[in-house]
């Protein structure tokens, strides 16, 4: 593994998914040295990320969420420095991580997603308006992942509580009109769809808690549905990574409705990467162990 030369992960970092950022480096950082590769560990929020140079680091692997790792922040950083890095580019991961402009694109692109309503934190809102417009609704703050400030609501008392939790964490915040069903997600990895992954979760929605707490999250790979809703989810999902610009490897998150209708949720452009992630999952599925799907993203760099 010696191509590679010297790899340092970035983890940690300092968003509010700090915590699942050091677990999913921790994980890649194990696999790559098991593999042989000279990597090390690097926290943007301990070190500066200029010492990436004078450590001598010839390419990197970003396992970092949310903000400052995964808006295009460091991708521009590490451009600058002329360091290869692992996933999407500066534009494709400051697109997926902004949930309103993701929306405006599969809009525009007419791919099938929830009806929403953008609501900025100075202009203030109307909440009775937005439930009469919407219905049932969930509440995402734009620039958070891990359903980081996300809630639902079902009327405009609901709707302001978790609108004003929204804003602890950004200034624009997208309510997005609640669809009642199945969730999906597909992991793509080098320009093909992986397998289908359902999430079961008693919850009421995958939100933080069932993502990285709860043992009663249930994961289907391949997912429960049949051949022709596999295929068009995958379609559909290959569409929308393409669509703002991400490459490498990602996740796309949907719904389906009791009609049979996907609606798209968002793109991850740096996903959970532990041993037990969706990514890694689905790659499982198609032959792939953990320390495999690893060294291939790894291999986007070279």
């Amino acid at each position: 593994m010696s191509k590679f030369g010297k790899v340092a992960v970035l983890l940690g970092g300092s968003s509010a998914e700090r915590e699942v950022s050091l677990a999913s480096g921790t994980a890649v950082l194990d696999a790559l040295k098991r593999e042989g590769v000279d990597a090390i560990a690097f926290d943007p929020a301990q070190r500066n990320i200029w010492e990436l140079k004078s450590l001598k680091v010839e390419r990197v692997f970003i396992a970092l969420h949310g903000r400052g790792g995964e808006d295009g922040t460091v991708q521009g950083a590490l451009e600058f420095m002329g360091i290869p890095y692992t996933g999407s580019g500066v534009l494709g991961s400051a697109l997926a991580m902004d949930k309103i402009r993701c929306k405006h694109l599969f809009q525009s692109a007419k791919l099938s997603t929830a009806k929403y309503a953008v609501v900025d934190k100075q202009s203030g809102f109307d909440a009775q308006a937005i439930i009469k417009e919407l219905g049932s609704v969930m509440v995402k703050p734009s620039h958070e992942g891990s359903s980081v400030g996300m809630a639902r609501a079902d009327d405009d008392i609901a709707l302001t509580e978790a609108l004003n939790n929204a804003f602890k964490f950004d200034s624009q915040v997208l309510v997005e009109q609640w669809i009642e069903g199945r969730e999906f997600t597909v992991a793509v990895l080098d320009g093909k769809a992986l397998p289908v992954i359902e999430m079961r979760t008693p919850r009421g929605f995958y939100d933080y808690e069932a993502k990285y707490k709860e043992s009663t999250t249930e994961y289907i790979c391949p997912a429960d549905i049949s051949l022709a809703f596999t295929e068009q989810l995958q379609v559909m999902a290959s569409h929308a990574f393409e669509l703002v610009g991400a490459t490498g490897w990602g996740r796309v998150d949907a719904m389906q409705d009791a009609n049979g209708q996907f609606y798209l949720l968002e793109v991850n452009t740096v996903p959970g990467m532990t041993e037990t992630s969706l990514v890694p999952k689905a790659a499982q599925v198609e032959g792939m162990t953990f320390d495999q799907l690893v060294i291939r993203i790894l291999e986007q760099t070279v």
